[in-house]
């Protein structure tokens, strides 16, 4: 490839992504869990050589998008790019080098073409379980929280490690389901190396197109950077937990065509598994700043590149080892709330009310001799904005779907009683803000079932702005009565849980 227009970048980089959407089309197909098939919590990221971004599968998680490159890297430190061979597929749930909790599985695979390092395949899918105990808010180390998998051949040339598998198979609940879904990760990377391999056999030498792209990307956040003020703009908020109210305060600084975010006077670390570490941080805030300032232009590292963030140690944003994360989600979701406040006071056009983040619910038990698991995902009511209402029910920063009923029935022994939207739980406001839901259910199952609630907004609510109204608080009730989010459960057979998810803040004053 002899220059810029070698590659039309408008065939290549539309190439990119489609084979990123078929990679994960395939992991859908191959993968074991509802997790991966019906709720969408994966992504698969294809890098250059150096582990650098080039495009992810169109319905990724927007927090895994930013980290698994940086996996990639880490990885490369274990295991240098000389050292590998084609066939290997290195895996780690490291929180701190993968993205953020055990429970997530993050996988590397190096693409050849031929003897040639030609990118790497990476994908990252929340695991239907990793052991320990049951995953919830009240986990007091990491340790309790499952098995911990430092970075790691799960095949070696092709060959599968029968000793690591063994290992998993051990250490979990559902092992079949939970090594299914590993191997499906291998499955979107091989597909990724067939495709990468057409595309080079298509075009030759894929560099100079790969730091075109980058450097466009680079280019169109800086653009959108240099539009603002330069200065520094703050904001905080202070969420309900399960332990009590947490600070989360942010400053960016803007100067230079650069963003640095910095969380200082956040919250102290707590011995408990909402806290977040610093690779989901700056996921978060990328995420958030991306969003705002250059939606259009398609993910990679180059758009990342001008962005940076900062949280001292020992805080609820850069936890110590061995701090529990788990239920990091309650915390980190909230990040580009804030980081979209602080924003706003650049670019007022932004604003928008608080929104709700995502419940999840997670049970184990045994039901008929089977052991079973069940991660359900029941999304809140979002904030509104000066142009628009809050949208309801709707998953965000993440891009969770609602697990749907029949899936939810078919995997544990409930029986869903009501699922509606809760009416009037958005702020009122010239602009309301999104509506939470109503979900029920009654466990008919033949034995007791061990559940734990992971969300926040269940005491402090989503705030309006600019005169509007505040939306619902949450509430977990087991057979009428208030639950104890903190800590997991025991519910018995005829038992009715009912959750109600938030809503979102209102915007603006109330037309009467």
């Amino acid at each position: 490839m002899s220059g810029p227009d070698a590659v039309p970048l408008d065939v290549f980089w539309p190439r990119l992504v489609s084979m990123a959407d078929e990679a994960a089309a395939t992991f859908v197909r191959t993968s074991f869990s509802t997790l991966v098939r019906d709720s969408n919590d994966y992504a698969v990221v294809l890098t250059d050589p150096q582990g650098r971004s080039l495009a992810q599968s169109s319905h990724s998680i927007p927090s895994f998008n930013t980290c698994l490159p940086t996996t990639v890297r880490h990885a490369l430190s274990t295991f240098p790019a000389q050292t590998l061979a084609p066939g290997d597929m290195i895996i780690t749930n490291d929180p701190w080098q993968g993205t953020g909790h055990i429970h997530d599985m993050s996988t590397v695979m190096p693409l050849f073409r031929g003897e040639e390092l030609i990118g790497f395949g990476t994908v990252a899918s929340h695991l239907p379980d990793i052991g320990g105990v049951l995953r919830n808010p009240g986990a007091r180390e990491i340790f309790e929280e499952g098995l911990q998998l430092p970075f790691v051949k799960i095949m070696d040339a092709g060959r599968p490690n029968p000793m690591l598998v063994d290992l998993i198979r051990r250490n979990v609940r559902v092992p079949d389901a939970t090594m299914g879904d590993i191997w499906g990760h291998a499955s979107a990377c091989r597909m990724l190396e067939q495709r990468l391999n057409g595309l080079v056999d298509e075009y030759g030498d894929l560099a100079h197109a790969s730091a075109e792209i980058r450097a466009r990307s680079r280019a169109a956040m800086e653009a959108a950077i240099a539009a603002l003020p330069e200065g520094e703009f703050e904001a905080t908020i202070e969420p309900d937990t399960p332990f009590g109210q947490i600070v989360i305060r942010c400053k960016l600084i803007i100067a230079d065509r650069k963003i640095h975010a910095d969380f200082s006077g956040s919250s102290g670390q707590l011995a408990r598994a909402i806290n977040v570490v610093p690779i989901y941080v700056y996921a978060m805030t990328a995420y958030a700043i991306k969003l705002m300032l250059s939606p259009d232009v398609p993910n990679n590292d180059g758009a990342h590149e001008p962005i940076s963030s900062h949280a001292p140690e020992g805080t609820i944003l850069n936890p110590r080892y061995p701090a529990a994360c788990g239920a990091r989600h309650m915390v980190g979701h909230l990040i580009p709330g804030v980081v979209m406040q602080a924003l706003s006071k650049a670019k007022p056009e932004t604003a928008r009310a608080e929104g709700s983040t995502m419940f999840s619910l997670t049970m184990v038990g045994t039901h008929r001799g089977r052991r079973y698991t069940a991660l359900n995902f029941m999304n809140s009511g979002q904030g509104a904005t000066p142009l628009r209402p809050g949208a309801d029910v709707l998953s965000f920063p993440s891009n969770l779907a609602n697990t749907p009923v029949e899936v939810i029935e078919a995997g544990a022994p409930i029986r869903v009683l009501r699922r509606e939207m809760r009416t009037e739980s958005g702020g009122p406001g010239k602009h309301r803000g999104g509506r939470g839901q109503v979900f029920e259910f009654e466990l008919v199952g033949d034995s007791d079932a061990t559940c734990s609630f992971m969300t926040t907004r269940l005491e402090k609510s989503a705030q309006g702005l600019a005169g509007g109204g505040n939306g619902a608080a949450g509430r977990v009730l087991i057979n009428g009565r208030p639950a104890d989010v903190g800590q997991t459960c025991v519910i018995r057979p005829g038992d009715v849980v009912c959750v109600e998810t938030p809503g979102g803040g209102g915007y603006g004053t109330p037309d009467h």
